[in-house]
């Protein structure tokens, strides 16, 4: 489990981990799921186009990302988000479909761009992936406040000079570098459940904002190790765990909240007339 091209998919995924885990933390903050798995099925397109002309798929990736992003934070300025970006998601998902029907590598290509194959990652993927990976993180801590404020006070960031819209357009950004080096290891349909059932169940165990975001990494880790482990002893597909995964970790989430509440000190009663309320001073 430990040796020879297991070794390759373990440091990938483990990267891929730690990035969905930041970057989903903020994906659920801002409460932008639809964003999250329009982009990575999006740039579905951009690895066909690669395919098919005979380039690198990462290339493609972030190309079509990049794209996606940028039509959906600058249409979306002005107009709704979810219309613009479900607009993009077809039309990109329509040029992907067009790209594999004159590829000759279809059924492979198909295969391999849904669900990843982080099992079969090379030496050679792991310099590009940890590279992208580096840089998202180091574009993420270096907006990290005005994003954590745009994201849960937006009227007050822009108070404070902070444009929501810049924050939008700089965040999908962010959501497409992640696409651009997850979606080869873990697969379009997979990074999503990754980015949501981590971050989402973090949200559930804790209010604060560090903690939370230090947790969605933690879990996003523990899904990806024991969906490797357990793909490598029943051989069953790793997207398989990844997703019944996060979704348990977010029902547990779910559950362990309405514990919390259950726990909580019951509000006192309102006094009545016959137990007239005491006078508080109130400064002006």
């Amino acid at each position: 489990m430990f040796s020879g091209f297991m070794v390759n998919a373990w440091i990938v995924a483990s990267i891929v981990a730690v990035v969905a885990g930041i970057v989903g933390f903020f994906v659920v903050l801002r409460g932008s799921a639809f964003v999250a798995h329009a982009i990575p099925n999006g740039a579905f397109a951009g690895a066909a186009g690669a395919v098919l002309v005979g380039v690198d798929t990462i290339v493609g990736l972030g190309v079509f990302s990049l794209l996606g992003a940028l039509t959906i934070g600058l249409l979306g300025r002005r107009g709704r988000h979810d219309a613009v970006t479900a607009l993009a998601l077809v039309t990109m998902l329509g040029l992907g479909a067009l790209f594999l029907s004159l590829s000759s590598e279809y059924e492979p290509a198909v295969d391999s761009l849904l669900f990843g194959e982080v099992l079969g990652i090379s030496p050679a993927e792991l310099a590009p992936t940890a590279a992208l990976a580096a840089v998202c993180v180091l574009v993420v801590a270096a907006i990290y406040r005005p994003l954590m404020l745009s994201s849960v006070l937006a009227d007050v960031g822009e108070a404070r000079g902070i444009s929501a819209w810049r924050m939008q357009l700089a965040f999908l950004l962010v959501v497409a570098l992640a696409t651009t080096m997850t979606v080869p290891v873990v697969g379009t349909l997979l990074i999503f459940s990754l980015m949501i059932g981590a971050p989402a169940a973090a949200r559930f165990f804790t209010d604060r904002p560090e903690r939370a975001l230090l947790l969605s990494v933690v879990l996003a880790l523990a899904t990806v190790w024991a969906a490797i482990a357990l793909s490598y002893t029943t051989n069953y597909p790793v997207g398989f765990f990844v997703g019944t995964a996060s979704a348990a970790l977010y029902t547990i989430g779910r559950l362990w909240a309405a514990v919390r509440r259950g726990r909580r000190p019951a509000t006192p009663p309102v006094s009545d007339a016959t137990h007239p309320p005491e006078r508080h001073t109130i400064l002006t």
